[in-house]
Formats: structure tokens, C-alpha cells, sequence
């Protein structure tokens, strides 16, 4: 049994922030119904290629975007703009402990499935709202994206190379920060009220928006510009107060060299056999380094792009530098502790036969994470979650699909 599986979960969300906070709940144990769009799905089941393959090694239908973000959910297929639809998505949210969305601000509420609406069927009900800006202020009815609230937050203004290179730019991050870091921030919420509710009995409104959230994650960057008002600005993959903090190119690729003291920066350098760098007037304590970088920093590359990636690495370990290599993901999933903590799954899968999945990085002793349905097919639930628990027959589930409410 999951720490979570006393909570239901109705997840009208899509996309990513609100299905990866939906799929966090449902590791942990929740019941999760996903409802989406009849016919069409999630616009992430749109997302491909890649596709997930079958046995035939043939590509699926299975989108690699949406199988990322939806295991342990059930899918039914509702039109919430017709009443029929709205009334099957009442009934759920009803009997539901918690309800996610991330539709436009006021959007649901015509629908008549806001939380001032559906409160009244269920006074404890947990409702979440993620949108681009939060339900106030100026930005409100903007729609949100995860790229332009990178740049808005001031993640962009500090990532990319320095503006002292040639032909540098502001950099996005590889994959979408601020949608992730809702969904993680609206499942820390969620849990939250979960609490408060079971020692008061309220429920209650839950408002998360991507800007505040990314400008919360900038942590100490946001910090600095608060206490001292100077605006911080891009160093790549450097630090701006440790030399080497940075990467460094190899014969056959790149490597992360943290040498935090003088003591490693002379086990690093002596390694490389360039022990006189460290006995340089100019480079001998971390302050110089950092005042003399231009200087240093390519004499430094010259020296790491003698020996292979590999050899480096071997090298640091034994000298007790910090370091590591720069995986590409084929490595990354071949790497011993990778494959000792089980990161990748197999799951059965009716499309796929087989599905491979990234584990939950929660570790709970007594509670365990499990996966317990891979990424649902689209609709593969509605019969069965209309029938079990909206007490449906057949003749009125059938009724619905012909007048394509479902």
C-alpha cells in the first residue's frame, strides 16, 4: 500500500506541470483519473516522434513526451464543454480528495467545475490551479509558457556562456525547469493541505504559477541580487568565485573538474603533469586563479585535452579531485550506479508489449514507491470508471459514446 492510496486524485491538467505533479501523487500511491479530451487526448500524446516501439521494434503511437509524465493513471475521456460531460466530471470531483487543473484563469468556472463550484458538492475538496502567472495581477489571463517564464524569471540572464565570449547568447535550459519545478512545488502544496485537512477537516484553494515558482528556484541567485543589488549575469559552466570550478575539454569529450582548495588544484595539476602551476605566483591561492582565469583556463584545457575522458577521471579519483565526466544518455543509463539503483524500468504495456520507464527517485522504506499501471492508452478507463464507480450501465455508457460525450 502506497503512503497516498487512501487519496483520489481527479487530474484535469496536461501537459507537464500538473501531470508530473499528478504522477508524483500517483508513485506515492493516489488513485489518479486523468480526463482527457475524447478522441484527440493530451497534446502530449501528439509529441513525437520519438515513439515508444513495439516487439516488432516498430514505432508505436506511444509518444515519449507523454509516457514521461503519466504512468500509474487511469485515462477517461470527457467533453467537459457539454453538460452531460460536465455532470460526469462533477459526480467524480464529488467523490474525489483532490482536484488539478491548469486551464486558463477563469476558464472551468463557465463550465460550472471551478472550486467555488465543485466546494459545494465536496467542502473538504483539495483544488490546485497551475497557470503561467497565478490567478491575480496584471498577467493573470496570459497564457504561460515554460520557455518565456525562463526568460521572464531571470534563469536565461544567467545561463549561456559569458557575454565576454563571441556569439554568445542567453541559454534556456535543456529541459522545461519551470513546468517540472510547479509540478514538484503543487505536490509539496497538495500534500500539505492533505494534511491540514485530515486535522482540521477544511480543504482548500491552491493557486500555483510558473514565474513565482522559477524566480523561488533561483535560490541563491535571487538572493544575491537581493542583498547586494547587483544584477547577476552568465559565467557558463565556470564559477565566478572558484578556479578550476568549471568543464574541461578532453581528447574524446568534456569533464567537470570542482577543485574547491589549493590542495586540490595541485593534486589536479600534478596529475596532469603541470605541477608548476600550482607554484605560480599567479595561480597558487584560489583569489589569484580567480583575478588571472583568462590566463590560466587555457593553459588548463591544453593539459586536460592530452588524456581521454576516462583517464581523467581514474586520474582525479585517485588524487581526491572532484570531478566527473559529461554523460550523453546512452552512458548515462549504462553507468554502474545507474544500473545498481534500478533507474530504468520495464513495464508490460498493451501497446509496446514492453515499455521502458524512469523510476521514481523517492525511496521510502515503508511505503515504498511501486509502478502499478504504465501511461495509460487513451480513454483505456472510461468504461470501467464510469461503470464501478459512477454506477453506470452499459446502455448509458453507450449512449454517451454515440453522442460523443466520452
Amino acid at each position: 500500500m502506497g503512503a497516498l492510496s487512501h487519496i483520489r486524485v481527479l487530474d484535469l491538467s496536461r501537459v507537464l506541470a500538473g501531470p508530473w505533479c499528478t504522477q508524483n501523487l500517483a508513485d506515492l500511491g493516489a488513485d489518479v483519473v486523468k480526463v482527457e479530451r475524447p478522441e484527440v487526448g493530451d497534446d502530449t500524446r501528439h509529441w513525437g516522434p520519438p515513439f515508444a516501439r513495439d516487439a516488432q521494434d516498430k514505432d508505436t503511437e506511444e509518444t515519449a513526451y507523454f509516457i514521461a509524465i503519466n504512468r500509474n493513471k487511469q485515462s477517461i475521456t470527457v467533453d467537459i464543454s457539454r453538460p452531460e460531460g460536465q455532470e460526469i466530471i462533477r459526480k467524480l470531483a464529488s467523490e474525489s480528495d483532490v482536484v488539478i487543473e491548469n486551464y486558463k484563469v477563469g476558464q472551468l468556472k463557465k463550465y460550472g467545475l471551478d472550486y467555488d463550484s465543485l466546494k459545494i458538492l465536496r467542502p473538504d475538496l483539495i483544488y490546485c490551479s497551475i497557470t503561467g502567472f497565478g490567478q491575480t495581477g496584471p498577467y493573470a489571463h496570459r497564457p504561460g509558457y515554460d520557455f518565456i517564464v525562463q526568460g521572464m524569471g531571470g534563469f536565461m540572464s544567467v545561463t549561456g556562456e559569458s557575454d565576454e565570449l563571441s556569439g554568445t547568447s542567453p541559454q534556456k535550459a535543456g529541459v522545461a525547469i519551470a513546468d517540472i519545478f510547479t509540478g514538484m512545488y503543487a505536490t509539496t502544496a497538495i500534500l500539505a493541505a492533505v494534511v491540514h485537512r485530515d486535522r482540521t477537516g477544511e480543504g482548500q484553494y491552491i493557486d500555483m504559477a510558473l514565474l513565482d515558482t522559477q524566480i523561488a528556484v533561483m535560490a541563491n541567485v535571487s538572493s544575491a541580487y537581493l542583498c547586494s543589488d547587483e544584477v547577476p549575469r552568465r559565467w557558463g559552466n565556470a564559477s565566478p568565485t572558484i578556479v578550476p570550478y568549471q568543464t574541461l575539454p578532453t581528447s574524446d569529450g568534456w569533464i567537470i573538474v570542482a577543485a574547491g582548495n589549493n590542495g586540490q588544484f595541485r593534486h589536479f595539476v600534478s596529475a596532469g603533469g603541470e605541477a608548476h602551476l600550482a607554484d605560480n605566483s599567479l595561480y597558487c591561492e584560489n583569489p589569484l586563479r580567480v583575478q588571472h582565469r583568462k590566463q590560466l583556463v587555457p593553459l588548463l584545457e591544453e593539459m586536460t585535452r592530452k588524456k581521454t575522458k576516462a583517464e581523467w577521471i581514474s586520474l582525479l579519483e585517485e588524487a581526491g579531485v572532484p570531478c566527473g565526466p559529461i554523460n550523453n544518455f546512452k552512458e548515462v543509463f549504462e553507468n554502474e550506479q545507474v544500473i545498481s539503483r534500478k533507474i530504468k524500468l520495464e513495464v508490460p504495456h498493451p501497446s509496446t508489449g514492453s515499455m521502458k520507464l524512469v523510476a521514481s527517485p523517492i525511496r521510502l522504506s515503508k511505503t515504498p514507491v511501486e509502478v502499478r499501471m504504465p501511461p495509460p492508452t487513451l480513454g483505456q478507463h472510461t468504461d470501467n470508471i464510469l461503470r464501478d464507480r459512477l454506477n453506470l450501465n452499459s446502455v448509458a455508457i453507450d449512449e454517451l459514446r454515440q453522442k460523443r460525450i466520452i
